[in-house]
């Protein structure tokens, strides 16, 4: 799979039930698979990081970002997504 087709989704904020499956949801309603997932939780702050497979969303890319946006502040969380070639870039050293 090409690197173009995966984004990165962040998530950080207080712990709560169900974070992992509001923005799993949010995902798999538009066609998004969740390729990688990594959640940790330290000291009551949840972070949890996703590579996801863009190749066949059912919605625009900015769509998605506005729909993980309002979830997360329906949920008082930052989640953001970034395409992975624009998360590369900003990372490399």
């Amino acid at each position: 799979m090409a690197a173009e087709s995966k984004a990165v989704v962040t998530v950080l904020g207080f712990d709560r039930k169900g974070i992992i499956a509001q923005v799993s949801s949010v995902l798999y309603e538009r066609g998004i698979n969740i390729l990688d997932i990594s959640q940790t939780i330290i000291d009551g702050y949840f972070n949890m990081v996703m590579i996801v497979d863009l190749s066949e969303p059912t919605c625009p890319f900015d769509e998605l970002q506005g729909d993980l946006n309002d979830l997360g502040k329906k949920l008082g969380l930052q989640v953001r997504i970034q395409k992975s070639e624009i998360f590369d870039a900003m990372h490399q050293i």
